[in-house]
């Protein structure tokens, strides 16, 4: 009896709205358009909300229904063949009703489990090693996996110019918004690539958070916290070594040499840093796989986004290693693909 086996059936992406320039975000924090070039790298990013007026104009659960409605057209479903809904973000529209149940109930997938997982970056990756252990266990035969956040409802807009910290100034940079979506199955249908190897390794024992997004209630709304930290220092020193543990175990498990990994899909943390991480990955003869310095660091969209891009170029027999780190807590996380 052959042992089973998951595939990569498709992916669908979505972005809010339009691009949105250094240009147009430092006149709205008071920097210098190059401050973002140089610190950050990115060049643009999408928001769900109007800069000018501060209004939402997308939902995570807008953003995600529409991500895996392409998603199931691309793997050629309806909804109703859908066994299975795992989501993974940061940012749930509600603590209740959790995001996947709305996004569930817009594209009318009913009576099946659903699964939403609150994690950072590495979030994604964790909803397809869900998606992919129910595969093998041959609970499920079609998963939809569902990944996406909407950090510009964190950030404030109607401050004074000049009035922010770089710690802060920083987050208005790096974060962009979007959501992604796969189609996972037990059988090669449509991209028919096979998912050779899902990990995720919490590697944080004592160490302290590199990200921190908070919540806040009517009770402590007037409180003088910021809504999101970042460490920037300790995820530059970090993330970097993590994403290499990642690669090395990957290839150790799965047998392959790092000249035979044909696409390699690095950590999307920012332009600047994504090149950084990319050259420390010893693939001498993958094609790398950079979409964040054009789409902001939209957390748990950004495996998706890199997997869309990687579906454009992939073209016939191949290898791909993607890996995710999360600064949250630490978490290292990879994804190893192969297409015969």
């Amino acid at each position: 009896m052959t042992a089973p086996s998951t595939y990569l059936a498709s992916v669908g992406t979505c972005l809010p709205g339009d691009p949105v320039d250094n240009a147009t975000l430092a006149e709205l924090v008071g920097v210098d358009e190059s401050w973002a070039d140089v610190f950050i790298g990115n060049t643009s990013r999408y928001l769900s909300l109007d800069l000018a007026t501060g209004q939402v104009r997308h939902t995570l659960a807008d953003l995600a229904a529409t991500a895996a409605d392409r998603a199931l057209v691309e793997a050629g479903l309806e909804p109703y063949e859908i066994d299975c809904v795992v989501m993974g973000t940061a940012t749930p529209d509600q603590l209740m009703p959790a995001t996947v149940n709305l996004v569930a109930d817009r594209l009318g997938i009913d009576n099946v489990p659903t699964y939403q997982l609150q994690s950072g970056c590495a979030g994604a990756v964790q909803a397809m090693d869900v998606a992919r252990t129910l595969l093998l266990a041959e609970r499920c035969r079609t998963v939809l996996v569902i990944g996406g956040d909407v950090c510009a409802k964190h950030l404030e807009t109607d401050f004074e110019p000049g009035a922010r910290t770089s710690a802060e100034l920083v987050n208005y940079v790096l974060f962009g918004d979007g959501a992604g979506a796969a189609v996972l199955s037990g059988e090669a249908v449509g991209q028919g690539i096979e998912i050779r190897q899902v990990f995720n390794r919490l590697v944080g024992l004592g160490r302290e958070p590199g990200q921190v997004v908070d919540w806040f209630g009517l009770g402590d709304r007037h409180s003088d916290r910021i809504a999101v930290h970042e460490d920037y220092k300790a995820i530059e020193e970090t993330v970097p070594a993590l994403a290499q543990q990642m690669f090395w175990e990957l290839l150790e498990d799965l047998g392959w040499g790092a000249d035979e990994v044909d696409f390699l899909l690095p950590p999307q943390l920012s332009g600047r840093m994504s090149d950084r991480i990319s050259v420390g990955l010893p693939a001498p003869d993958a094609r790398r796989v950079n979409v964040v310095r054009h789409v902001g660091n939209n957390g748990n969209a950004l495996p998706f986004l890199q997997l869309a891009e990687l579906l454009r170029q992939w073209r016939g027999p191949g290898r791909a290693v993607a890996i995710a780190v999360e600064s949250s807590k630490w978490i290292k996380s990879g994804i190893a693909l192969e297409r015969s």
